[in-house]
Order: structure tokens, then sequence, then C-alpha cells
């Protein structure tokens, strides 16, 4: 029985996956870091509308300015609106890390892998000589 790899990344002794599963395995982590986005937007949007009254449309305009980093949009008035935007806001520094990391691991793996394969190759030139 194959052993299953975490997030089927493949081993640094396998061989590196070609370019067409390594364009299918990008678009799978884009596809997750998009449902982090909506998700993070949803609790966002939802936690605006809710303690500040805000209309949909403005709420979704906040949580995207404070959730990709830019700031708030409209003043927060209320005691509930202001802990619910500094909840939301430390919430929105870890999903942007996690959303970039989720975006580039795959690229980044490659990368190691290709890497790792090249010493390889050089050492067993090395060795054979």
């Amino acid at each position: 029985m194959a052993r299953r790899r975490p997030l089927g990344l493949e081993h640094h002794h396998e061989p590196l996956l070609p370019k067409n599963e390594f364009l299918r395995r990008q678009l799978q982590f884009m596809g997750f870091a998009l449902f982090i986005v909506i998700g993070s937007l949803g609790i966002g949007v939802l936690g605006y509308h809710v303690t500040e009254n805000m209309p949909w449309l403005d709420a979704l305009l906040n949580a995207s300015m404070i959730l990709f980093g830019m700031g708030p949009v409209n003043p927060v008035q209320s005691s509930a609106g202001k802990w619910f935007a500094s909840l939301y806001a430390m919430f929105s520094g870890v999903a942007f890390i996690t959303i970039v990391g989720v975006t580039f691991a795959p690229l980044f793996h490659r990368f190691l892998h290709r890497f790792h394969l090249d010493v390889a190759d050089e050492e067993e030139k090395t060795r054979r000589s």
C-alpha cells in the first residue's frame, strides 16, 4: 500500500512532477486560498453588518480593506463594533499570512524539490568520478 503524502506533495526521493500536474496542484491550492478569502470576508461582512449596522456593501468594503491590510474605510462607532474590529484585524493578519502561504506553497515546494534534485545529481556525479 502506497503511503499517502501530506498535501499530496511528492517526497524528495521522487522525481519532479510534470508541469501539467504541478499546474493542477497549484490551482487546487489557489482554490483553497480563495475558500479562505471568501470565509474570512464572510466573517468580516457579517460582523460589521451586525455590530455597526452597516449596509452589506459598506460592510464588504470595510472587511476587504481590513483583510488585505489597508485599514477601515468607515469609522467604527459602537463598543461592540470596536471589539469586533479589533478582533477581526488580528484575525485578518493571520488569515492574510495563511492565504499567501497556501497560495505559494506548491511553488516553493517545487523550487526546493528541484534544488534538492540538482544537489543529489551533483553528489552522484562526484561519487562516480
